[in-house]
């Protein structure tokens, strides 16, 4: 099993959050982070200045059986990308186990 997690732009989270639907992946976990980034420019918009050092993303922890990895992670590449500098970046992590508290059960199945 496979641990991936995802850091995106908020703006692109429904198609994100789609694609992986449409990719048979229907839990995970998200989180609103603020990330800092390698451009620290300032800009002004509507006369007010920020700093775009700060960014506001989405956090995506999905857990997901060896065989469904490539799937989740090109769904995240494909939807996720602006081609701009910021769309983000995936981490990807081994499982060792995982219970179903429910019931005791074990293993990959816990995740369907």
């Amino acid at each position: 099993m496979k641990k991936i997690e995802a850091i995106i732009r908020k703006s692109k989270f429904s198609d994100v959050k789609k694609a992986l639907h449409d990719v048979g992946v229907n839990f995970f976990s998200y989180w609103d982070v603020t990330a800092l980034g390698n451009e620290r420019i300032g800009k002004v918009y509507r006369g007010i200045s920020f700093s775009t050092g700060d960014i506001q993303r989405r956090f995506l922890s999905i857990i997901v059986n060896d065989d469904f990895e490539q799937v989740t992670i090109d769904a995240i590449l494909k939807s996720g990308a602006t081609g701009e500098v910021g769309d983000g970046k995936i981490f990807v992590y081994d499982v060792n186990e995982t219970y179903r508290i429910r019931t005791g059960e074990k293993g990959g199945e816990t995740l369907r």
